[in-house]
């Protein structure tokens, strides 16, 4: 069997030997986006380099990249554990040009790794792209694929842009067919979102500016950015259709079973997936710098460790579980990522006293919402003011509440829950006003209540990226600020550590 570990150093290997650079992973915080929450595609370190903001000695690269999608537009985290192929961390494997080749050589290149170097039988491989692109068209006849399993796509699956401006252009999707006894239909047909026609590679041909809403033009230097989800074609190498079935996943499965004394099936599947795929983001996500926080990153991976937790327990563990399992998660990926071993005993650590700390959290919690749910039947919905007074009476989270109900088909009034979050800040915001502070303080209230706390990235960086959030000037919010203005600038994350506990703020 061809391992996981094997895969990614083929994927590289196979883009080295074709003369790219290559380029290790960057952190999972990224230093180049302050609008990005996590690194959570391959091209995201790249990005900069494709605007021209940024020039590197190098025009073609290949890297393996750590991936999260667990907060914000990018969230896996509610069906993890639940399906085949939602991961909260994966690895994208990526090749890139910079103004280098353009469609012919990368679809040549990937053709050549997919049929060749891992001898994929092509009759198993569907090819997607835009319904305008012919010169995509003619390059996938060319090269041998039927034109019946070339099908033209007219939405913007294949057309892929940054945002509303900048680069753009459209893609070429490649599709696996796992075999007819799995349902599904081809991408385009009626049955698509069956789970036969799995894709393992999009093609980003980047040939346009998108200057604003109204005006396309084309670049000077058409670029590639691919990206492959190594965690997919691991699956489609080794035989299984499950990602979970690959041998980086058993492991860590067959290490939590071994550790609960549970099987790893039936009732506990799910929960034995969940740890696994949660013990890799938390473990890379405390390697790269961040740590469990009521705000910004620290709480999306204060959620994504207590789901695990929470799972620890559905499976009887007496004492804490998630540390224990780390040394499986260094043996299976710390000799691709160093940083995972020299950030083990920070891992366990970290880990350790989440779980200590959440575990009384976690038992009121689950009593009083089975004594909430005790007479409730499949289908029913949770009040979401019940939902919101176990996470604001005895600090358990929304998330977990709808997890736990999820097993039992019960839904959670999300409305509701909204609702009396609300009335708990207008409430403050009366209580906070009535407190005989300076009027002009009301301002620091607002911005608070609108955007959260700025998140300190000082422990990860002694330099970033911020994106500015509000400006203030004698105690007033302002739109924007003239030269010679002595003002207050909130960025949404910094480097500067602030005034606080008598400790001096840097400057």
């Amino acid at each position: 069997m061809t391992s996981t570990n094997d895969i990614r150093r083929s994927f590289l290997d196979h883009f080295a030997k074709e003369g790219h650079e290559l380029v290790p992973s960057a952190p999972l915080v990224p230093h180049n986006d302050p609008t990005l929450m996590f690194v959570n595609a391959g091209m995201v370190p790249f990005k900069n380099v494709f605007t021209g903001l940024e020039k590197r000695p190098y025009s073609t690269a290949t890297s393996s990249q750590k991936c999260v999608r667990a907060g914000g537009k990018h969230n896996d985290l509610d069906n993890v554990g639940y399906t085949a192929r939602h991961h909260t961390f994966f690895e994208m494997l990526g090749n890139f040009s910079f103004g280098d080749y353009f469609k012919e050589r990368a679809i040549s290149l990937a053709w050549s790794l997919i049929t060749g170097t891992w001898g994929i039988p092509a009759d198993r491989l569907t090819v997607t792209v835009f319904h305008t692109d012919d010169e995509a068209f003619d390059l996938w006849k060319k090269i041998g694929m039927p034109e019946s399993r070339i099908i033209r796509i007219p939405t913007s699956d294949n057309f892929w842009s940054m945002g509303d401006t900048g680069p753009c252009g459209p893609c070429s999707e490649i599709f696996y067919d796992h075999g007819a006894h799995i349902p599904g239909g081809p991408p385009g047909s009626p049955d698509e979102d069956g789970d036969r026609f799995v894709e393992i590679w999009n093609l980003v041909f980047m040939q346009y500016e998108q200057v604003d809403k109204e005006t396309r033009i084309d670049l000077p230097r058409p670029s590639i950015d691919t990206g492959m989800g190594l965690e997919r074609i691991a699956a489609v190498l080794q035989g299984v259709h499950d990602n979970y079935d690959t041998d980086t996943f058993k492991a860590l499965i067959a290490a939590s079973g071994e550790l609960t004394r549970t099987a790893t099936n039936g009732d506990f599947k799910a929960s034995h997936r969940v740890i696994a795929d949660h013990l890799r983001a938390s473990g890379f996500l405390v390697a790269d710098g961040v740590l469990p926080a009521n705000e910004g990153r620290g709480y999306v991976l204060r959620r994504i460790m207590r789901r695990a937790m929470r799972h620890a327990h559905l499976l009887g563990a007496a004492e804490p579980l998630m540390h224990r399992l780390v040394p499986s998660l260094v043996a299976e990926m710390g000799a691709a990522y160093p940083e995972l071993v020299r950030a083990q005993p920070l891992i366990e650590e970290t880990l350790k006293l989440e779980e200590t700390r959440f575990r009384q959290t976690l038992a009121n919690g689950l009593r009083l919402l089975d004594e909430a749910t005790g007479a409730m039947k499949p289908g029913d919905v949770l009040p979401g003011a019940v939902a919101f007074k176990l996470y604001d009476t005895f600090g358990f989270p929304y998330d977990l509440t709808e997890d736990a109900l999820r097993a039992q088909d019960l839904g959670v009034d999300r409305s509701g829950f909204d609702a009396a979050m609300a009335e708990q800040k207008a409430a403050a915001r009366a209580a906070w006003k009535g407190s005989g502070e300076k009027a002009s303080d009301e301002v620091w209230f607002d911005i608070a209540e609108e955007f959260g706390g700025t998140e300190f990235t000082g422990y990860v960086s002694e330099e970033g990226d911020g994106q500015l959030l509000a400006i203030v000037k004698d105690g007033q919010r302002i739109a924007e600020a003239k030269a010679g203005d002595e003002v207050v600038l909130v960025t949404n994350q910094t480097p500067f550590y602030g005034e606080s506990g008598g400790q001096m703020g840097d400057a």
